[in-house]
């Protein structure tokens, strides 16, 4: 780990008069950081900000960025009408773990390619125009979908399924300004700039993550596969937010994860599925649309079937229950 200055904001005014890399649960920073995956000269602990309340609102929920995983899983508001997010988080990490992390560090999670925690081995997203290792190696557990010829990791966090699914925004600001931005358009492809994971500027800092109230008689459900039963990463994973009255669906917002270069939203499947019966038959072709335009690797082409049984499950029990 290279030397850094350490300094602590107080107040958003302290945050936008200190250059240098945001920290707040630190779970993922100070890991890359003993890597030298990132190597920040100036490290700025916002972890004490006065941004952890989770609040209803007028529209739905706020989530304050500093909020811990633990207490968004177990919020009663969020078990009740955003249940999909509590089981999420639950699924993802140890009670150790989903005590430390931030709201916002889980947003700006990168992925687990071993190539890109390796610095021996080239990797576009750590050094731009080095190339992807992964392509040629292990790859078994990376993206089938929005992956490009410069990389194919895989965006890694539940969290971030389960809000893309609520249709999260979040909310950023800068010494300057405010914004909101849809949580789908937070998220960038790797096209030919993998480095670039997400439209956050320099010195913008994430303050919360709203979500809309679900409409009435909706209910949500997080699936999750992976290789063991508890504290890895997903292979496939599947947020689905439904309304279903006798049988029909009259509302569905889907979103994948483990499959995806950020968390997959499966917009034209959303659309296929409202207004129709469930049915077996129904669920296995919106399965083949949403990996219709899979680009599965030589260790990951497994992944193409799970996810499309994965999918058929969510929507199966969301429909049932």
């Amino acid at each position: 780990m290279q030397q850094f200055t350490y300094r602590r904001a107080s107040t958003l005014d302290d945050v936008f008069k200190m250059p240098g890399r945001f920290l707040s649960g630190g779970t993922n920073l100070i890991d890359h950081m003993k890597l030298d995956v990132e190597t920040p000269k100036a490290i700025i602990d916002v972890g004490r900000l006065p941004l952890e309340k989770i609040e209803k609102t007028k529209t739905g929920l706020m989530i304050g960025a500093a909020a811990k995983n633990a207490d968004v899983a177990n919020h009663e508001i969020v078990k009740k009408d955003y249940a999909a997010l509590s089981q999420a988080i639950l699924a993802g990490a140890s009670a150790q773990l989903r005590n430390k992390a931030s709201t916002a560090g889980n947003l700006l999670q990168r992925t687990r390619c071993v190539y890109f925690r390796d610095t021996s081995k080239p990797c576009n997203k750590r050094q731009p125009g080095s190339g992807c290792a992964a392509i040629d190696g292990y790859n078994r557990n990376l993206a089938i979908l929005g992956v490009s010829s410069k990389c194919i990791a895989n965006h890694p966090s539940d969290q971030n399924v389960a809000l893309m699914a609520l249709e999260a925004r979040v909310h950023l600001q800068s010494a300057g300004a405010k914004r909101e931005v849809a949580l789908n358009d937070f998220y960038l492809l790797p096209g030919d700039t993998p480095e670039k994971e997400t439209v956050l500027r320099e010195g913008e800092l994430i303050t919360g993550v709203s979500i809309d109230a679900p409409p009435s008689g909706s209910k949500s459900y997080y699936l999750k596969l992976r290789d063991r039963a508890s504290y890895e990463f997903a292979l496939a994973s599947t947020a689905v937010v439904a309304k279903v009255s006798e049988g029909r669906i009259e509302r569905v917002r889907l979103a994948m994860g483990g499959v995806g270069a950020k968390p997959w939203r499966l917009l034209e499947v959303e659309k296929m599925l409202e207004g129709q019966n469930a049915s077996p038959e129904l669920f296995a072709r919106a399965a083949d649309l949403a990996v219709r335009d899979a680009k599965p690797q030589s260790m990951n082409a497994f992944k193409v079937e799970l996810a499309k049984r994965c999918l058929v499950a969510a929507l199966t029990h969301i429909t049932k229950a």
